[in-house]
């Protein structure tokens, strides 16, 4: 069974959550503050985690820079702000996916469904090894690592960039990587990956800086140059 810890303060929607993703057979776990959050993903097992934005003590933000100093587990942000600005930033700092309200409940189980079915185990990772450079993907966790330094990815940049190491110098467009990703492929969303990409690109040239694995194809998406 996965658990899911919610993080909402407004009771009536966070009792929806609770009672639609409990039909579905998830644990569920409600708390309303943000520090609850990082305590709670601190000293418990959670599979995903359900984030508002909005929260009284800590913004939602703050609550997801914290959580991925401590662990990577899928997040997916509520929010009730419709700037794509606000969508940008939440998944730069390492959200999995959003859903803005209001929301149906049954869309938001589809997407931790789609989310956690492409969660990647641990046990499964093999080393990979990609061109000069050494682009390895960690035994020890679902992490690469470039120049022997660790990329610490977020679970959609590192499903996103297994798929494309798994497949070098195919092209796979936005709404095929939103698949990947267990993200929506809905109208408006292809957006989200050129920002996991952004954010990758910016990681391994964190570790080098002339790096330049994931190429653009205009009018077709991206794809990994192993050359």
């Amino acid at each position: 069974m996965n658990n899911i810890l919610v993080v909402e303060d407004e009771s009536a929607i966070a009792d929806t959550l609770v009672h639609v993703l409990e039909s579905q057979g998830f644990g569920v776990q409600w708390v309303s503050l943000g520090q609850q959050a990082i305590e709670c993903v601190a000293s418990d097992e959670f599979d995903l985690v359900i984030l508002d934005v909005g929260l009284p003590d800590l913004n939602g933000f703050e609550v997801c820079k914290a959580i991925r100093n401590i662990s990577e587990l899928p997040i997916m942000f509520l929010t009730a702000r419709g700037e794509e600005i606000d969508r940008i930033v939440g998944l730069e700092i390492g959200g999995d996916d959003y859903v803005t309200k209001p929301f149906s409940p049954r869309e938001v189980v589809a997407r931790v469904k789609a989310i956690l079915k492409r969660v990647i185990p641990k046990s499964a990772v093999q080393h990979v090894e990609i061109n000069e450079h050494g682009l390895l993907v960690a035994a020890s966790g679902c992490d690469f690592s470039f120049e022997k330094k660790p990329l610490n990815l977020t679970s959609s940049e590192f499903k996103l960039l297994s798929h494309l190491v798994n497949s070098p110098h195919q092209v796979f467009s936005r709404e095929q990587l939103l698949r990947v990703c267990g993200q929506a492929s809905d109208i408006g969303y292809e957006r989200n990956i050129d920002t996991h990409v952004k954010s990758i690109r910016a990681k391994l040239r964190h570790c080098h800086a002339t790096a330049n694995l994931i190429k653009t194809h205009r009018g077709f998406g991206y794809g990994l140059d192993t050359k």
